[in-house]
């Protein structure tokens, strides 16, 4: 089988008149959304408003009803091989750290790797202290997760995800599940993705890391995105009634 013709544009991820139905819900509509090679982008609104939806959406954990979505000028594949084969192009993280819990952290970064690249055991082993190393967490690789801290465990995740060489790196509110102290240390390791240049789609309540890290803050709002701009201008001149509703509520506690 050929592969699909790769479009020559520096756009990564592309979305276009995307729309995803839950039963009679429109959670998703009418998404169109292009993300750069290199680009930071954070994703931002209330809760309900399809921003987890639409992350998930991009590696087909949910599958859309209409429009088409590119990865890297690919359109995403509905299932099968070519579906697994793109996914392997973007990395994930999620609230939740879905570590192995009986493997250690050093094989939970090393499984991918070598199951699905057929990368040779050592090679993905010095690779993933390399990865361990950059978040800080090297000196946990051969505990259990269990005996990690949240923060520890979403970094772990954070070097999986990495160990792959993705593409671009979705996340999808990576700190809400952890306590406030441990929040910073996973956001500082991500701000220092995006200096590096990684590719990222964020969805987050963390505003200090949009407005810090961000290229361009995407606000959506039941369903919809509603607006986007950099980030001086998003919070700091926001053009719709809706936004300006949510950024006056966020600040005023």
């Amino acid at each position: 089988m050929t592969e699909p013709a790769r479009a020559t544009t520096d756009a990564l991820v592309e979305m276009n008149g995307v729309n995803k139905h839950f039963g009679d819900l429109h959670v998703l509509k009418d998404i169109d959304l292009t993300v750069t090679r290199g680009e930071v982008v954070v994703v931002i609104g209330p809760s309900g408003s399809g921003k987890s939806t639409l992350c998930r959406t991009i590696n087909r954990l949910e599958p859309i009803d209409s429009g088409e979505i590119r990865i890297d000028g690919v359109p995403l594949p509905a299932e099968g091989k070519e579906l697994a084969r793109l996914r392997a192009e973007v990395g994930m993280v999620f609230q939740s750290f879905n570590l192995f819990a009986h493997k250690s952290v050093l094989e939970n970064v090393c499984l991918g790797p070598v199951k699905v690249k057929g990368i040779k055991p050592k090679e993905a082993r010095e690779r993933a202290m390399e990865l361990l190393t950059r978040v800080g967490v090297a000196d946990q690789a051969d505990k259990l997760p269990a005996q990690l801290s949240g923060g520890q465990q979403q970094r772990v995740a954070i070097a999986r995800a990495l160990a792959m060489a993705p593409k671009v790196m979705l996340f999808d509110e990576p700190t809400s599940a952890l306590d406030p102290e441990m929040i910073n240390e996973v956001l500082d390791v991500m701000t220092a993705l995006a200096r590096d240049g990684m590719t990222m789609i964020v969805v987050t309540h963390e505003m200090g890391f949009a407005r810090r890290a961000a290229d361009r803050v995407v606000f959506m709002d039941e369903g919809r995105i509603v607006e986007e701009a950099v980030p001086e201008e998003f919070f700091g001149n926001p053009r719709t009634a809706r936004a300006q509703d949510f950024l006056s509520k966020l600040l005023s506690h």
